[in-house]
């Protein structure tokens, strides 16, 4: 358990055209230690997908952590670029970022995805061979289970995104996590992002998806859990006055 606080969540974030189900393998090894991880869908805003902005992503996402206490962040791809964005107002315990989309001032950028519309067809027009390409490190059962469950994903938020969205540098512990396998965000960005926050910086032989779904994610979920918990129990003990322990 988590020895310093009990009633601690996790929050974990999904990436564009994704949703909370990549999320399974990395909660199975928190239920193994009996922690809550929650992992929401993010849904389309009122008006829309064609129509939904990143704003309307981070209200999604504080309502929910509206009934978490100093939850620990983890967020994947975009899911990284709002897990930074929330860390600071959530006064979040600890911040994963898996593969992030940069905020801006980070380079380099990365690599554009191809928008004609207000809505980019990941779900309704993807072909499996394009899954099978995503995830080399998954077995055939990962890959069909993902290719099933992609959903299409509103264009300005992936322009948004790629220009570049200002982020608060979080104030608690930081870990980032590059998957050399990238096609999408470039394992020197990951690099600057980590320099830039002062984080711990680790590499992931694996593709872009890879550490939520592919062969080595149930690894690297047990390894940033204990990450986890070591960097809450050493800021909670930075947080004690002397004397008082």
């Amino acid at each position: 358990m988590h020895s310093n606080d009990d009633d601690s969540t996790t929050l974990a974030i999904h990436g564009a055209g994704g949703g909370g189900w990549e999320w399974e393998i990395w909660r199975r090894v928190w239920a193994a230690q009996q922690q809550r991880f929650v992992a929401p869908d993010l849904m389309p805003g009122a008006d829309g997908l064609g129509r939904t902005a990143i704003s309307d992503y981070l209200d999604q996402l504080r309502h929910v952590a509206a009934a978490l206490r100093r939850p620990c962040l983890i967020g994947a791809s975009l899911g990284g670029l709002l897990a930074l964005l929330l860390a600071q107002e959530l006064d979040a315990a600890a911040l994963v970022l898996v593969d992030p989309v940069p905020p801006s001032g980070i380079a380099p950028r990365p690599v554009a995805r191809a928008a004609t519309g207000d809505i980019v067809p990941w779900g309704s027009q993807r072909r499996f061979d394009s899954t099978r390409r995503a995830l080399p490190d998954a077995d055939a059962a990962a890959q069909h289970h993902a290719f099933r469950r992609w959903r299409d994903e509103s264009a300005a938020v992936l322009l948004a995104a790629q220009a570049g969205v200002a982020a608060p540098s979080p104030r608690c512990p930081v870990l980032v996590i590059a998957a050399t396998r990238d096609e999408v965000v470039p394992t020197a960005t990951s690099l600057a992002l980590a320099q830039q926050l002062g984080a711990e910086f680790w590499r992931c032989g694996c593709s872009h998806v890879g550490a939520l779904l592919g062969r080595s994610a149930a690894m690297t979920a047990s390894r940033v859990h204990a990450w986890v918990q070591s960097a809450t129990i050493v800021t909670a003990k930075s947080q004690v006055p002397p004397g008082t322990e």
